[in-house]
């Protein structure tokens, strides 16, 4: 089997420094061919010289003189949004994966599609923002759409073997952590600092989505990813706390079996999954010993305490922009949590007060409603948060 060749879009991030992780693992089977990044030159010039890679890009245009003088001369160097696209559309590539956070993934991931290349997709807001859309372009062109969040990442696997397609699923379970705050009393919420949201108990992972792993938000976009990847109806997507993070989701059938799957916490698990699907090879990761883990925990999530997997539920049940405003309205309150200008409880709060305003539409694969949706609800949101 060949070499997959890789374009790595927000490569110096959790996910992007865990797929380096995964090529230098498995050099036989991944080449990475190109390199993005938001701001963070010097690591993306370590990476670039590194990997050997000739095409990078920068999203800071600012930045672009800082690169030029770390990098060889034979090196392209791009940037912002079009430089993104160019990259995803990169000839000599196969596969694009896409760590890029927010909204900004969004037209790469569709230039990407355009230029016929295999998606890898650790973006969950490119598709709770315009699942209908990615899919349904991927699904003309015949490209593999392969997840890396580690919970729809299983329920793929979970799904491999699976010929009677949705009818056969009765649901979707996917296992949430529960965060710092697990079993933080309701009323102590308020006191929340970003210092304690910012330690999650299982993962290493970047700020914004430690915080939104902290609301449960994280796990409402996954909700309604889920709905779009594996075009299965909201109301069958379900979430099951698993504090220990060992059971990374699982697919319930029609007949009552349950399948599941288990690995040690670790990204580079999915991610090598996507990149060598559908085989599966050798590597340096740690195998899971079941007589020392002994045993599995459970528990139902607090819904009345966390309403961010309600208020996802009513956003992928409402369906056309109001998942994106979901998306975007929580993006906004983040930010003003992390600045101190909102308080933990204030992010959802803030959410479902957009939400209650909101009026969505259907966007029959038009974009431009879609980002109008989503700018109105980041206004509307800023508005809340400025009033309060």
């Amino acid at each position: 089997m060949k070499r997959k060749r890789v374009v790595i879009l927000g490569s110096t991030g959790s996910i992007g420094t865990s797929a380096l992780k995964v090529a230098r693992d498995i050099p036989e089977r991944m080449e990475v061919v190109a390199l993005a990044a938001h701001s963070s030159v010097g690591k993306l010039a370590e990476q670039a010289r590194e990997f050997g890679v000739r095409h990078v890009c920068i999203f800071d245009e600012s930045k672009v003189a800082e690169l030029r003088a770390l990098l060889p001369a034979d090196v392209k160097i791009c940037a912002g949004l079009e430089g993104l696209c160019e990259l995803a559309a990169l000839e000599e590539a196969d596969m694009v994966l896409v760590s890029i956070i927010g909204t900004a993934g969004l037209q790469p991931t569709l230039c990407a599609i355009e230029a016929g290349k295999d998606l890898a997709i650790a973006s969950k807001e490119i598709l709770v923002m315009a699942g209908e859309v990615v899919m349904t372009r991927a699904a003309e062109k015949g490209i593999n759409v392969l997840p890396v969040d580690s919970e729809h990442n299983a329920i793929y696997q979970c799904l491999q073997g699976n010929h009677g397609g949705a009818e056969q699923v009765s649901r979707l379970i996917l296992t949430a952590s529960g965060g710092p705050f697990r079993t933080t009393p309701r009323e102590q919420l308020a006191k929340v600092t970003l210092e304690q949201a910012l330690k999650h108990p299982t993962w290493k992972m970047g700020r914004k989505i430690t915080i939104d792993s902290a609301t449960l938000f994280n796990k409402g976009l996954e909700m309604i990813e889920a709905r779009w990847l594996f075009d299965i109806p909201m109301e069958r997507v379900d979430v099951i706390v698993h504090p220990q993070s060992i059971v990374h989701s699982l697919v319930e059938y029609r007949d009552g079996s349950i399948l599941a799957q288990l690995s040690s916490s670790d990204m580079c698990f999915p991610i090598q999954y996507a990149v060598t699907w559908p085989e599966r090879i050798d590597n340096s990761l740690p195998h899971l010993n079941l007589a020392e883990i002994a045993a599995l925990r459970f528990e139902a999530p607090r819904w009345d305490d966390f309403p961010a997997l309600n208020l996802a539920r009513h956003a992928g049940l409402t369906g056309g922009t109001m998942p994106a405003m979901y998306n975007a309205a929580n993006e906004v309150a983040v930010q003003a949590f992390v600045e101190g200008r909102l308080s933990f409880p204030g992010i959802w709060q803030t959410v479902e007060k957009t939400l209650a305003a909101a009026t969505p539409e259907d966007y029959h694969g038009q974009l431009d409603i879609i980002l109008a949706a989503d700018a109105w609800a980041r206004e509307y949101a800023a508005s809340l948060i400025r009033r309060d």
